[in-house]
């Protein structure tokens, strides 16, 4: 089975599943700064998506440290040590009553998420490639694996 590239392909999925819900809290943040929302519509809207962001992340760093890939591992932790932090804390959900005082700050540390996903992002997309043509090479296979050309010339 040629795993690199199993790897890479969850990496990629999981990375756009996190840059979408990012993307959405963003959208929130800025329909409550254009009064598009309500305070209370739109906490509720942001708060269900900040705990399955911060699942798929860790999935996202502890997938990196399982397979051995140290520097995506290393570029990944300090995003997941700052969910935790802020999960331990209670910190994580957005407070309705708060949101209006607190809204460009929550817009900027979104911003910043954002540019890490999208470091990400463009990390996974340039990884994807070599791990793709390293696994699915169709010369260098070896006596066990079916070698296409030969059932070309079988015919």
């Amino acid at each position: 089975m040629h795993w690199d590239l199993i790897l890479w392909l969850i990496a990629l999925i999981s990375n756009i599943g996190l840059l979408v819900l990012l993307i959405y809290q963003m959208i929130c943040l800025s329909d409550l700064e254009a009064d598009y929302m309500n305070p209370y519509e739109s906490s509720t809207n942001i708060n269900s998506m900040i705990l399955p962001e911060f699942g798929l992340q860790a999935a996202f760093c502890a997938l990196f440290l399982l397979t051995g890939h140290w520097l995506m591992f290393l570029v990944t932790l300090p995003v997941a040590i700052y969910h935790a932090r802020l999960f331990t804390r209670g910190e994580h959900l957005v407070d309705v009553t708060e949101i209006f005082r607190a809204l460009s700050l929550e817009k900027k540390y979104r911003f910043v998420k954002l540019v890490l996903y999208l470091l990400f992002f463009f990390l996974v997309i340039f990884r994807f490639p070599t791990g793709s043509v390293s696994s699915l090479s169709i010369f260098s296979s070896t006596p066990g694996d079916l070698d296409i050309r030969s059932s070309f010339l079988e015919f």
